[in-house]
Parts: C-alpha cells; sequence; structure tokens
C-alpha cells in the first residue's frame, strides 16, 4: 500500500492559489482538498473537540478510501496530563465511531513540559481502545528511551516520529504504522519554510524502507505557512511513487 502523504488542517486562507483558488468559500475546501489527498490530520480538535455531529457530517463529505486522522484533545492531554482520561476516552469514543470507514489514527501529541512518566504513560494506553490506534508524539526528549519504546509496543502504539521545531528525529517504529509530522525545516522557525529536494529525497527513501517491512506510514506536513505544506506533501508522494 502506497504511504498516506497529506497536511495537517485543510482550512487555511492563505493557501489561496496553492490549492484552492483565489476567493474560495471556506465551506468548499474539504471538496477540493479531498481531491488531491487521501488523508488529512485534524487539528482543530485539540482546540475544541468537535460534536459527534460533525464528525457523523465529515464522514458523509470524505470519499471512500479517504482518512482522516485526529489529534486528541488538550484537555486531556495538556490540562490533565493524561490523569483520569476516562471520561475524555469515553467522549472521543462516541464521536470517532462517526467516522467509521474513513477513520485514521488517533494523534495524542504531549506537552513540552511533561517529563518522562512510564506509569503514567502505560496507564493511559492501558485504557484506550486498541480501535483507536494511538500515536503519540513526545515533545520532551526524556521520552525517547528503549523502555519507552518497548512499552509502546507493548500497546501496540505508535511512535511518532517529528521532523523539525527543535525536536529530536527519532527513526523508531513501534507498531505496524508509521506516523510522521513534518513541523518544517527550520528549527528556529517553526512551522515555516519548504523542504528542499534533497530532504524530499531522503524521506522517501525511508518511507519505501518502512514499508518493506510491511508497515502502513503516514506522514503530514504542518508548515502550512505560504502553502509550504501542500507543495511539500505532493512533492514527497512523488517521490515516494518514483522509487516504488
Amino acid at each position: 500500500m502506497m504511504a498516506r502523504i497529506g497536511t495537517s488542517g485543510w482550512s487555511y486562507d492563505h493557501w489561496g492559489g496553492v490549492l484552492y483558488p483565489p476567493g474560495m468559500a471556506p465551506r468548499d475546501r474539504l471538496a477540493r482538498y479531498v481531491e488531491a489527498f487521501d488523508t488529512v490530520e485534524l487539528n482543530a480538535s485539540f482546540y475544541r473537540w468537535p460534536r459527534a455531529a460533525t464528525f457523523a457530517s465529515w464522514r458523509r463529505r470524505l470519499p471512500e478510501g479517504f482518512e482522516l486522522t485526529v489529534k486528541a484533545p488538550r484537555g486531556m492531554t495538556h490540562a490533565r496530563k493524561l490523569y483520569a482520561p476516562e471520561e475524555w476516552i469515553d467522549r472521543m469514543a462516541v464521536s470517532l465511531h462517526e467516522l467509521a470507514g474513513r477513520r485514521g489514527p488517533l494523534l495524542v501529541q504531549l506537552p513540552p513540559a511533561l517529563e518522562r512518566d512510564d506509569d503514567r504513560l502505560d496507564w493511559f494506553l492501558a485504557r484506550l481502545p486498541h480501535w483507536m490506534r494511538p500515536v503519540i508524539e513526545f515533545r520532551h526528549a526524556s521520552w525517547n528511551d528503549e523502555a519507552v519504546f518497548a512499552l509502546l509496543e507493548r500497546h501496540g502504539a505508535t511512535y511518532c516520529v517529528t521532523s523539525g521545531a527543535g525536536l529530536p528525529c527519532v527513526l523508531r517504529a513501534t507498531s505496524n504504522t508509521v506516523y510522521i509530522r513534518f513541523h518544517g525545516p527550520d528549527d528556529e522557525h517553526l512551522y515555516a519554510g519548504s523542504y528542499p529536494a534533497e530532504a524530499i529525497a531522503w524521506w522517501a527513501d525511508r518511507i519505501r524502507e518502512w514499508e518493506g517491512q510491511g508497515r502502513e506510514v503516514y506522514g503530514y506536513f504542518n508548515n502550512d505557512g505560504g502553502g509550504n505544506a501542500v507543495r511539500d506533501a505532493w512533492a514527497l508522494r512523488a517521490a515516494v511513487a518514483s522509487i516504488a
């Protein structure tokens, strides 16, 4: 299966003239996006968790074969820091079931200041349904340890590979899924800049290696400024296809 490569979000005014015709109404952007990509990462859910009816509406608007990955709410990850997650998990389950057939993994981004706590992560993952296919994005370097990777493997959870944003780029697979977030090529300026051709080629080689191991790969560009995410996603998808 070819890697799914898309962007983090789809509704950006500054993508006019890149992905969207100038002046396109925001309500029409998703229809255009799904013509260009087969996956997208929903980030708005991190700031405010949508109603179940909203997820059902997205499912009706997404074509067969398209996958919407969803970012877990900051109320669970940043406010509670994964403590007592049951209420949030139940709420997420109701909404995510509405995406049946169009649902990708669940991205769980931890706070930058949250240092390694194996017991806390183990408790959380033990309560998260496996069908949610959790992806854990660590923002504190203390988590990058073999014991943590083994913990993820025991729960079938995916380690999030990151590029940019001053985060360590650890090429590690802990499940049958590989999930990459491209935060931009410049560690000093987050979510900006465009990846050079040599970087795109390097990542295409890594993706083909993971696919050769029988893993399903997802990649999302978060450098949305100036429409760079769109162009870089197109470039990486083309580069992966050229070495298939």
